[in-house]
């Protein structure tokens, strides 16, 4: 018997095997490209690595290492802090064993941290280091699963930890005195996936590695920080900015990787079907991504489908094995979603099937975009823009992890100004360099929390104020004084309480404790959401899902945390609206021109949820309920530009803009261009907000906000102010692309507007940001031709 020739390409052989499913008449793709594969650049063992050690590795099968990973293990080990940013599957976590597991071997007494943005990626690097069977290294989790008759012991013996920034500030820092054995001999730092720790959540990191690097520094140690990043622009700045210290970066990629075709997915628009107000809807993104993930496992295709959410991800699955069931029925049970909630034991089950084999297709959350060492995938499927370049590519990564054999990348718009935008100009994600992460451990709602934990540590000296932001962290720390907070003595500032503060900073930047999801009638505990989003997820009427099982909620109870829901499934899904206002507090900088003015600055929001939508599948409105929740009110940081009447009078279009029209034409281009900021500032949609009026009581014109949905800021609407040419070009482009005729959710429209995207005018719009281009674009005619500077140092694309 012969064997079959090798095919040539097996991502365009999978992705003909996804278009012949295709109904005829439609035409999905936009664009395909293949990517090409990159060979090996192997490097020598450094010549200080322990022969067990190297031995050690051999054995797990790293013949030889690649050149950055030695390189990057060099700085290490000569005592300077590093960040190696490479791409997915490139071999970082051998970067960081190597000079840690040396460490270790030589001297006896010497102690490590590893710390992941999530559980199972620190479990999965446990089992890694555990599987090298390395003599006298005595690895062991501290995290929020181990149990407590365990803690003792990897406090009084473990010599590496693998941890997270949660329990480093919950459980570690708060009890150094009993840390104090591991402290005195840390001689490294591992920060995993550090191009994760952005926005909000980065600054408290930036600030929780600085409170780290004081508490050893007190027990006479100084440990080195050994960074791994996905490929980012400028990773040197963005890891120095997260440590506060100097670091080094590795960027040149030394592992082989298989090439990709990349296949870009605009699911077609649907005529028999209306969405709000008439507007045409379109096949949604997770039954594409449904439809696809079946057929790739009916290929026998291993493959991971990543969507944006945790609901969405049940739906992504649950609509892959009903497919499944009529053409396989036994293919249907190697399909499963992985999301984060699930509980300890459910998250260690799925991710040994998957490592196994016996899963061949997953529908996940970005739980799993994060180094979790699952080898051999022949196809990734990205249900909407996954916030940022970093991570798309990231994710995309997943596919020819193991660098023999051709993979697929499909991308699936959603109905979502960016998304029509990237798959109708396929160089901003094929050519575009990757993005710096932004963070700001400044921002005195992040800090204060900070400063107050340092000080209950140990005393805040004036020379210790330098690291935490100096002249920002002085006034901060006066303001608490003044407020007794803190108390002044000559040698420091002390806190002033008998309770510790670290049980109420909440380093995710969620706003307090998780509010669980009960099942009323057993008591059963089925997971847990970030209280600020609670009243978005499992408001009363709220469909919730978990492990494939649908639940309606009954009763939402803010006060005590918790939400009680009953087994039900509903044909329908649901949608939470809210209502803004928006009043300017200060003005921190302002451009202004003939007619328009741009300005970056403080805001009040007070918003509150009024209401859902109930919508079917298919992304039909049933009906419209509304709710009763208490109003909430944010301080932040927005960008806003005015409009002044004579200008919109003059608008293209003849007679210009007619005042019945402006409402309309500004609601329009304020949610087209909350939809595309996160194409120039590391956010996502859900980050940012915005508010759009004819004419606003603070600047007496027309005027369109769009804000940080993170108390003080995230630095987001910075980057807007910064980018505002080219965010509003192609905020344009976005809306001009599109092919409805009125304005759809894939161009103007908002799945969270609380005004029922009403009034909402299109080709207004489009007329609002010509006359504002018009008057601020100096550069635009280079930037509609695709030149989108941002002054962002060239990064590669992984």
């Amino acid at each position: 018997m012969c064997e079959a020739a090798p095919v040539a390409n097996q991502g365009r052989r999978l992705l003909d095997r996804v278009l012949a499913g295709v109904p005829a008449g439609e035409s999905p793709l936009t664009h395909t490209e293949d990517l090409p594969p990159r060979a090996a650049q192997p490097a020598p063992w450094p010549s200080w690595a322990p022969s067990p050690v190297v031995s050690a590795l051999v054995e797990r099968g790293v013949v030889e290492p690649w050149r950055h990973q030695v390189e990057a293990a060099e700085h290490a080990w000569s005592g300077s802090h590093v960040v190696v940013a490479t791409g997915t599957a490139s071999g970082k976590s051998l970067a960081y064993q190597l000079p840690v597991l040396s460490a270790l071997t030589v001297d006896p007494k010497a102690t490590a941290l590893y710390l992941s943005p999530t559980k199972a990626l620190g479990a999965d690097q446990l089992r890694s280091v555990d599987a090298l069977g390395v003599a006298g290294v005595r690895a062991a989790s501290f995290d929020g699963d181990t149990p407590m008759a365990e803690r003792d012991w990897v406090r009084a013996h473990a010599n590496w930890v693998f941890s997270n920034p949660d329990m480093l500030h919950r459980g570690v820092l708060p009890n150094h005195a009993r840390w104090i054995r591991f402290l005195r001999r840390l001689s490294y730092v591992v920060v995993d996936e550090c191009h994760t720790y952005r926005g909000v959540f980065g600054s408290h990191v930036a600030l929780l590695l600085r409170r780290l690097r004081r508490i050893a520094q007190r027990y006479g140690a100084d440990p080195v920080f050994v960074l791994a990043s996905a490929t980012v622009a400028d990773p040197a700045a963005s890891a120095s900015a997260l440590l506060g210290a100097p670091v080094a970066a590795v960027t040149e990629d030394g592992s082989p990787r298989a090439g990709r075709t990349v296949a870009l997915w605009e699911p077609p628009l649907l005529a028999d079907l209306e969405g709000e107000h008439g507007a045409p809807v379109r096949r949604s993104a997770g039954a594409e991504t449904a439809r696809i993930l079946a057929e790739l496992v009916v290929e026998g295709a291993r493959s991971l489908a990543f969507v944006r959410s945790r609901v969405g991800a049940e739906l992504t699955a649950l609509g892959a094995r009903r497919v499944l069931s009529e053409v396989d029925p036994s293919l249907a049970a190697r399909v499963a979603a992985y999301r984060g909630g699930y509980l300890p034991e459910e998250r260690r089950a799925l991710e040994r099937a998957l490592s196994s084999g016996e899963l061949l297709g997953v529908a996940t959350t970005n739980a799993l975009e994060l180094g979790v060492d699952i080898v051999g995938l022949d196809a990734v499927v990205v249900a909407g823009f996954p916030g940022t370049l970093a991570s798309f590519w990231q994710q995309a990564g997943r596919a020819g992890r193991t660098g023999d054999t051709d993979a697929l990348v499909v991308f699936v718009a959603r109905d979502d100004p960016l998304d029509t935008y990237l798959v109708h100009n396929p160089s901003a994600v094929l050519d575009k360099p990757v993005e710096a992460t932004v963070l700001d451990p400044t921002n005195p709602y992040v800090l204060e929390p900070h400063l107050a934990c340092a000080a209950a540590e140990l005393p805040l000296t004036p020379d210790s104020l330098a690291s935490f932001g100096g002249d920002a962290a002085l006034a901060v720390v006066e303001d608490m004084t003044a407020r007794r907070v803190l108390r002044r003595r000559p040698n420091g500032w002390y806190w002033t309480s008998h309770d510790r503060p670290h049980a109420d900073v909440d380093i995710r930047g969620s706003g307090g404790e998780q509010v669980v999801v009960v099942e009323a009638d057993s008591g059963r505990m089925l997971g847990t959401v970030d209280p600020g989003a609670a009243c978005w997820q499992v408001h009363s009427g709220a469909v919730y899902l978990h492990q494939g099982e649908s639940y309606v909620v009954d009763h939402l109870d803010l006060d005590g945390g918790i939400a009680f829901v009953h087994a039900e499934r509903p044909d329908w899904s649901t949608t939470a609206r809210d209502t803004k206002d928006i009043s300017v507090v200060r003005v921190l900088e302002q451009r202004s021109y003939e007619g328009v003015t741009v300005c970056l600055g403080e805001v009040e929001v007070t918003s509150q949820v009024v209401g859902y939508l109930r919508k079917l599948p298919s992304g039909q409105v049933i009906d419209s309920v509304p709710l009763d929740l208490p109003a909430q009110t944010l301080v932040t940081r927005a960008v806003w530009y005015t409009v002044s009447p004579e200008l919109l009078g003059s608008a293209p279009g003849g007679a210009g803009l007619a005042p019945a029209r402006v409402p309309g034409a500004l609601h329009a281009a304020e949610h087209a261009a909350i939809g595309l900021l996160p194409l120039f500032a590391t956010c996502d949609r859900w980050d940012i907000g915005g508010v759009s009026t004819a004419l606003h009581q603070d600047t007496g014109e027309a005027t369109v906000f769009v804000h940080d949905g993170h108390p003080g800021g995230a630095g987001f609407a910075d980057r807007g102010f910064n980018a505002v040419v080219p965010w509003l070009v192609a905020t344009r482009e976005a809306i001009v692309a599109c092919a409805c005729p009125a304005g759809c959710p894939s161009c103007v429209q908002s799945p969270k507007c609380g005004n029922g995207n009403d009034p909402l005018d299109k080709a207004g719009g489009v007329a609002v940001l010509d006359v504002v281009l018009g008057v601020v674009g100096e550069r635009r005619h280079d930037i509609r031709h695709g030149h989108l500077d941002q002054d962002r140092s060239a990064a590669t694309r992984p």
